[in-house]
């Protein structure tokens, strides 16, 4: 580690000084490749910030399904739902809090089946139950307020910032598409009810994967934006008292160019975010997942995506950003001991420079826990490698995205940004420091929040 910190400390130098950095990398086969040698060249712009990502542009979801959903023969869910998840194990209270904040996302397919219970109701809160009658198999399912306290205080204790997806069907009767507007007074009600608690969200998303074509169902582009405007103006009425105000995010589907367009275009200055969802790899029963996973043409693939959404946005003249509110590789809840494997970095380390290359602010991975794609196993809580590899992200990559070239073989991919921990905060920490008399001994200091530990493995940088 402390070459990896010595490395870094270099690449911050060379940024804040010339203008460019040249890393020579040369790579060798196993011994039986041993005549094959790959030599290539990473050239790192320190002047061209081509993107300017979340501090907390990590992301991982929380999701709806009940143990009974299974894909291709596996029920891979457990107890990983909104509705059953265990708060009290301190495995994943960590998992959570080692992020100082993890973005949490609530929703997935059945968020558009969720009705909110309110203080008046009389009835019972039914959950939800398997039908294959039903649209995703299931029926609509209710979401207690209790279950609502209980979750906002494991994310209190958690450090979370929450991010919260509506149901954008209510109201609408369903014919192939989703026709009519939304009927918002069951999601306005559970709005007020997070205000009066005080409850901390992030943002409000309204519906999902209803973009487009739609998955189960669709909405127009031109009624989607008409809703959101009522969701905007519920939001902005319930939080007249607050500032900042959470985020309005829609639509939390797969992208569409024209629809995108439209949509944008006519939701006019009440969308903060235009979130969408990636699954490039397939379906989770694929048998050549790996093979894609390490084929660089393949993963090529989906920059077309990144790259279409940010020219909608500039042409638009929006002042809205893109997120990727759900992304775990291979849909249907991914493939296991391969979602679940070392493999899988492969995949989601490259979306993850990729997406922040092309100005994505945030990125969410499906999911922190349940399915076959969990950051966390779904029985003991257990970190997966995933988990360390969104971790490390978080810790190391600051938030102005450096225009970086690699070439040489397209096996290595290359992606820089500023360090978080920066050449110019620490000089600004050391002059606080000789200001006040203080020293990173002096117990009961600070230190412009960071530890002994971070300071000390600057030392050699800064001296």
């Amino acid at each position: 580690m402390g070459s990896k910190i010595k490395l870094l400390g270099m690449c911050i130098w060379l940024f804040y000084l010339p203008s460019f950095t040249f890393i020579v990398v040369k790579t060798q086969g196993n011994e039986s490749e041993r005549s094959a040698t790959l030599k290539g060249s990473v050239v790192i712009n320190g002047r061209s910030v081509i993107g300017n990502i979340d501090v907390d542009f990590v992301c991982a979801t929380l999701d709806w399904w009940p143990p009974e959903k299974c894909d291709y023969g596996r029920c891979s869910w457990g107890l990983a739902s909104l509705l059953n998840l265990d708060l009290n194990n301190k495995i994943l209270l960590n998992a959570v809090k080692a992020f100082s904040p993890l973005k949490l996302r609530l929703g997935g397919s059945l968020q558009d089946k969720v009705i909110y219970e309110t203080e008046n109701d009389q009835q019972q809160c039914t959950p939800f139950h398997a039908d294959t009658t039903q649209m995703f198999g299931f029926t609509q399912g209710c979401f207690p307020l209790k279950r609502w306290d209980e979750l906002n205080n494991f994310f209190e204790k958690a450090g979370a910032k929450i991010v919260f997806g509506l149901n954008a069907l209510v109201g609408r009767t369903i014919s192939g598409s989703a026709v009519g507007p939304w009927n918002y007074t069951n999601a306005e009600s559970f709005i007020r009810y997070t205000v009066s608690k005080n409850y901390a969200i992030d943002g409000w998303e309204l519906g999902n994967e209803l973009s487009g074509n739609g998955v189960g169902t669709s909405i127009s582009a031109d009624q989607y934006a008409s809703d959101l405007i009522a969701l905007r103006n519920i939001v902005y009425n319930a939080y007249e008292a607050i500032d900042p105000k959470p985020l309005i995010i829609a639509p939390g589907g797969f992208f569409s160019a024209d629809w995108f367009k439209e949509f944008i275009s006519k939701s006019d200055t009440s969308l903060d975010v235009a979130s969408h969802h990636i699954y490039n790899l397939g379906p989770g029963v694929d048998e050549h997942l790996v093979e894609k996973i390490l084929n660089p043409s393949y993963l090529d693939g989906v920059a077309s995506t990144f790259r279409d959404l940010k020219n909608v946005l500039e042409s638009s003249g929006t002042a809205a950003t893109t997120w990727v509110g759900e992304s775990g590789g291979a849909y249907n809840s991914g493939h296991h001991l391969v979602s679940d494997a070392f493999v899988y970095s492969f995949w989601y380390l490259d979306q993850l420079g990729m997406s922040a290359a092309y100005d994505t602010k945030t990125y969410c991975r499906q999911s922190l826990i349940g399915g076959n794609y969990g950051l966390l196993n779904t029985t003991n809580f257990i970190p997966n490698p995933d988990y360390y590899s969104a971790l490390l992200w978080h810790r190391l990559m600051g938030r102005h995205v450096l225009s970086t070239t690699f070439s040489g073989t397209k096996k290595i991919r290359a992606y820089a940004h500023c360090s978080k921990q920066s050449c110019k905060n620490l000089l600004h920490y050391r002059m606080h420091a000789e200001r006040n008399h203080n020293t990173i001994d002096q117990p009961g200091q600070q230190h412009d929040r960071r530890s002994r530990c971070d300071l000390e493995q600057h030392q050699e940088f800064l001296a």
